[in-house]
C-alpha cells in the first residue's frame, strides 16, 4: 500500500472559516485532499497562551497555537512557529499568501517544499504605510525567489512576477466559488428590499475600492431603488467612512458587516447590478462569488475585474462614467438578463469548485517527494 501524501497549509488563522478568502480556500481544499488520500495538517492561531493542542475536523488534522499578540505581529510569531514545526517533518507546504516569505529561508536550509499562493500585489494598496508597503515588497522578492514554485490566482499576476522570475516557475490556478441556483426572497424582504430593485456592494471601505466614487455616483440623481452597502462603518473614527457617508444620498443603505453566508448569497442572488470597485487584487473572492450567484456585474475597470468578469459585464473608470453606467443600466430588464446569463457562463468557464480542486491537487501531487 502507497504511503499518503502529507501536507502542511499555513498562512491562515485557521478553518473551519472565520476570516477571510483564504480562510474560505483552505475550508474546501483541505478536505478535498483528505477524501484523495492525502494527510493534511492546518495549524490555527489562537489569542492567549498554553500548549498547543490537535484535533481533527472532516479528516483534516488540526494543531492549536496559542500566541500572546494580536494583529500583525501575532501573525509573524504565528508563522515563524508553524514553519519551524513543519519544517521538522516530512510532507510538502503549501503557504497562502507572502506577507512572512522571509521565513521560506528555513524551508531551503531544511530541504522542504514550500509552495506559495502569491495573493494580490499587496504593496500597491493604497490603505498601507510606507513601512508596511516595504515589508510587503521585500516579502514578495522573497517569496518570488525563496518558493520553490509560486500560485497566482489571476493571469495579470503571473505577468506582474514574471518581472523577477521565469514563468515555468509559476501556476495560474484561480479561486472558486459555489453555484447559488437559488435563494430565500424572505432574506432580502427582511431588509425592507423587493427583489431586482436594488443594486449592491459589498466591499470594505477602503480607497482603493472605490466606495466613495460609487456612492457619488449613484446619488447624483433618484434612482427608484437603494443601493446596499455591506460593510463597516465608524465615520467618528475614520476618515475615509466620513466621507462617503456624507457623500451618500437618500437612497443609500447601510446595513453594516454581515457574515452569514446564506444572507450575502441572497442578497447577492436577488441584486439588479453588484457593484465592484476594487483596483488592485488577483481573483477576488466578492466578485467570483457573485458570479457564482448570476448577479450582474458593474465593475472597475482594470485587468484584474475584466479578466474575471469577462466580457458580458459593465465597466467604469471613475466617478462619472459610473454614473453614466449606472444612467443606462436604470431602465429596462433586458441588458440586465444578458448580464446576469454572462455571469453564470464565466464561472462555469473558470471558477467552479471542482476545477480549482482538482488543478490544485494536480499541482501538490506533482511536487510531492522532490
Amino acid at each position: 500500500m502507497s504511503r499518503k501524501k502529507t501536507l502542511f497549509i499555513h498562512g491562515i488563522r485557521g478553518i473551519p472559516a472565520a476570516y477571510g478568502g483564504f480562510e474560505s480556500f483552505a475550508q474546501m481544499l483541505a478536505p478535498y485532499l483528505v477524501e484523495h488520500g492525502w494527510d493534511v495538517t492546518v495549524y490555527c492561531q489562537e489569542l492567549g497562551s498554553g500548549d498547543w493542542y490537535e484535533e481533527t475536523w472532516r479528516g483534516v488534522r488540526l494543531i492549536h497555537v496559542p500566541v500572546l499578540s494580536d494583529g500583525a505581529k501575532g501573525s509573524i510569531i504565528f508563522d515563524w512557529l508553524t514553519v519551524r514545526d513543519a519544517a521538522g517533518q516530512p510532507g510538502l507546504n503549501l503557504t497562502l499568501g507572502y506577507n512572512t516569505a522571509i521565513y521560506s529561508s528555513f524551508f531551503r536550509l531544511k530541504g522542504k517544499s514550500n509552495l506559495i499562493n502569491m495573493d494580490g500585489i499587496e504593496w500597491k494598496r493604497q490603505k498601507w504605510s510606507k513601512p508596511i508597503k516595504a515589508w510587503f515588497f521585500l516579502n514578495e522578492c522573497f517569496a518570488s525567489w525563496l518558493g520553490n514554485h509560486l500560485i497566482a490566482d489571476h493571469p495579470y499576476i503571473s505577468r506582474h512576477l514574471q518581472a523577477r522570475i521565469s514563468g515555468k516557475k509559476i501556476t495560474v490556478i484561480p479561486y472558486g466559488a459555489d453555484l447559488v441556483e437559488e435563494a430565500n426572497s424572505g432574506i432580502v424582504k427582511g431588509y425592507g428590499l423587493e427583489p431586482n430593485r436594488y443594486c449592491l456592494i459589498v466591499a470594505r471601505s477602503e480607497p482603493e475600492n472605490s466606495i466613495r466614487e460609487i456612492v457619488a455616483a449613484y446619488s447624483r440623481r433618484k434612482r427608484g431603488h437603494p443601493l446596499v452597502v455591506l460593510g463597516n462603518y465608524t465615520p467618528e473614527k475614520n476618515a475615509y467612512h466620513k466621507s462617503v457617508m456624507e457623500t451618500a444620498g437618500d437612497e443609500i443603505m447601510f446595513v453594516g458587516a454581515i457574515y452569514d453566508q446564506e444572507v450575502v448569497n441572497a442578497l447577492r442572488f436577488h441584486t439588479r447590478l453588484y457593484i465592484h470597485g476594487h483596483q488592485v487584487g488577483g481573483t477576488n473572492p466578492s466578485l467570483v462569488e457573485t458570479l457564482g450567484a448570476g448577479s450582474p456585474v458593474l465593475a472597475h475597470d482594470n485587468p484584474f475585474n475584466r479578466w474575471v468578469a469577462g466580457k458580458g459585464a459593465a465597466y467604469f473608470r471613475d466617478e462619472d462614467d459610473c454614473a453614466m453606467q449606472l444612467d443606462r443600466l436604470g431602465s429596462g430588464d433586458a441588458h440586465i438578463d444578458e448580464m446576469r446569463n454572462a455571469s453564470r457562463r464565466r464561472h462555469a468557464e473558470e471558477f467552479i469548485w471542482v476545477k480549482v480542486l482538482t488543478a490544485y491537487q494536480k499541482l501538490l501531487s506533482d511536487w510531492h517527494g522532490r
